[in-house]
């Protein structure tokens, strides 16, 4: 017989497993399809890891590991707004909230309360985890856009400008990790990928 608590940890995990079916709009570097929610998070949470020493001061990895597995989870209801699609961007925030009340509302309180904590560190960007975990949260999608040759930022018109300010936190945290990405962004500008301003 399953505890009423152990009955709501899983009913929790069955509900992310739909996470998996939220397709992202940047593709994979073999640029054969695109991303998923739940492929994305995994990736963050590696590269936060292996990339924790371009920090700009010390932060707690396993709780910015957290942020990362579970920042999009809302997007089961909330569903993957674009980075650059700016009307959908102005409602993002109000659907995120509605649907991180329902998701992690499933699970016992004191889980629910942590993760949502979690979630709202993580979209407010000012702890040290949330700011590092930001920046990876952009740099992820950066690097893949690049490997495919700028094929995402290319179909969508996307300009130096915005992808230049999708990496904001790493200049506030990682300078290292900010100096590639404005590498990165002029390689693309050269070759037509971004658009310049």
């Amino acid at each position: 017989m399953l505890t009423e608590r152990l009955k709501k940890q899983i009913e929790f995990i069955l509900e992310i497993d739909k996470e998996k079916n939220i397709r992202r709009q940047n593709h994979l570097t073999d640029g054969a399809r695109r991303e998923n929610d739940a492929e994305h998070a995994w990736h963050m949470a590696i590269m936060i890891y292996l990339l924790k020493e371009y920090a700009d001061g010390e932060f707690d990895v396993a709780k910015a590991m957290i942020m990362a597995l579970i920042h999009d989870i809302v997007e089961i209801d909330a569903g993957d707004t674009y980075a650059y699609d700016a009307d959908n961007l102005k409602t993002q925030r109000d659907r995120e909230e509605k649907a991180a009340e329902r998701i992690f509302g499933i699970l016992p309180k004191e889980q629910k309360e942590e993760l949502k904590a979690l979630f709202e560190e993580f979209e407010a960007g000012e702890s040290k985890e949330a700011q590092f975990a930001r920046a990876i949260d952009c740099f992820q999608p950066l690097l893949l856009n690049n490997a495919n040759d700028g094929k995402d930022w290319y179909a969508h018109k996307v300009k130096k400008s915005q992808v230049v300010h999708r990496q904001r936190f790493a200049k506030m945290c990682a300078p290292e990790i900010w100096d590639e990405s404005m590498k990165i962004i002029d390689r693309n500008l050269r070759l037509g990928s971004i658009a310049d301003d």
